[in-house]
């Protein structure tokens, strides 16, 4: 058993949340307070009526989620919104968020977490965001082929390959979540990778892809992002003893 304070505290030290830079409307930290004592940490990928749910059937005293409640902004805590919070209240579980933070940390991070699957070394960084660089770059030597096929059976799921870099990977970029956009791709071309695996991208990101010269694998946003938080609460489990399980609720996106 831990104090939530004493948790929270060393969450927010060990993941640096106050010195990283994110989106307006992650709001990185406790989100929802809940009893003192804490017990059984379950760890999501989303706060969704679904997670929620699953804490209050596992009895879990703290819910560790990389996508938080507040994404939408100001809004009324009715329908859909209530169902996500009322239960936290009613049976005092705590909520706690963390999304760049996570994605970008050398230990349990989605990027280190998905290089060491693959079993590389990152070498640098890019995609940059506010002064901080949220991607790994990672030096290799290998068919592409073989790297998609390592990629599915790594995250068990399907990859959508647009091969448009060459057959061979030399400087692959990982970028976990939604980071298919002009600008990372841009930039990617910009430090010469040549593969760039991430979670999704859009439409025009293909006719990029074509003229950058960039082999892109969209392992789902999801699906790269299932490595972070697991790995966060297995760091709990080991630091201070606590129960954890990890809720699996796949998108398929």
């Amino acid at each position: 058993m831990i104090r939530l304070p004493d948790l929270v505290g060393y969450l927010d030290e060990y993941l640096s949340v106050r010195e990283i830079p994110d989106f307006p409307n992650a709001f990185n930290g406790l989100q929802v307070e809940g009893k003192e004592e804490v017990r059984r940490v379950m760890t999501a990928v989303d706060a969704s009526a679904a997670s929620v749910q699953e804490a209050v059937a596992w009895r879990a005293n703290l819910l560790v989620v990389h996508h938080g409640l507040f994404w939408d902004g100001l809004q009324p805590i009715v329908g859909r919104f209530r169902r996500r919070i009322q239960p936290l209240l009613c049976e005092g579980i705590s909520l706690y968020s963390v999304h760049l933070p996570l994605d970008v940390h050398p230990e349990v991070g989605n990027n280190a977490r998905l290089a060491r699957l693959l079993g590389l070394s990152p070498t640098d960084r890019f995609a940059d965001y506010q002064g901080t660089p949220v991607g790994l770059v990672c030096e290799t030597d290998i068919a592409l082929d073989d790297l998609l096929s390592q990629l599915e059976a790594a995250l068990n799921t399907q990859v959508k390959s647009i091969p448009l870099g060459g057959e061979r990977v030399h400087r692959l970029g990982i970028l976990t979540g939604g980071g298919g956009s002009t600008p990372t791709l841009t930039e990617a071309h910009r430090m010469a990778i040549d593969t760039l695996i991430t979670g999704e991208g859009a439409h025009h990101t293909y006719l990029d892809a074509e003229e950058l010269g960039i082999n892109l694998l969209y392992a789902g946003h999801y699906a790269t992002e299932t490595l972070g938080v697991r790995a966060l609460g297995e760091h709990l489990q080991r630091q201070f003893g606590l129960e954890h399980r990890f809720f699996d609720h796949p998108t398929g996106l």
